[in-house]
């Protein structure tokens, strides 16, 4: 019995770091609000141009990997890379949970 509950104990932690891992939406919601709704609308999904992408349902590693890159100077966009470089990687995984939780165009929608 102490083995079961041993076991769930761990499971259970196991699952809420996992979780905690992917950011907080509602911390990255109130970033975006901040700094990226002038450029790809409030949940990202209506941009203010046809040159800046659609963010909202776009998916969560893609969001941390473009930002990351952004910062890191990987991906080079003098715009982006000035809002990237102030970005904590808890923020950048904050704002990839809210976007990647909104709903889009981009792909089908379950």
């Amino acid at each position: 019995m102490r083995l079961l509950v041993l076991g769930l104990a761990i499971v259970s932690l196991a699952v809420a770091t996992a979780v905690d891992a992917r950011g907080n939406p509602e911390n990255g919601k109130a970033k975006a609000t901040q700094v990226c709704a002038a450029c790809h609308g409030a949940d990202g999904a209506k941009p203010s141009g046809p040159e800046q992408p659609i963010l909202a349902g776009q998916y969560y590693d893609y969001l941390v990997k473009a930002l990351s890159d952004y910062k890191s100077g990987k991906r080079a966009n003098p715009i982006m890379k000035a809002f990237a470089d102030p970005l904590s990687k808890k923020e950048i995984e904050d704002l990839a949970a809210w976007f990647s939780a909104q709903k889009s165009s981009l792909h089908f929608q379950r």
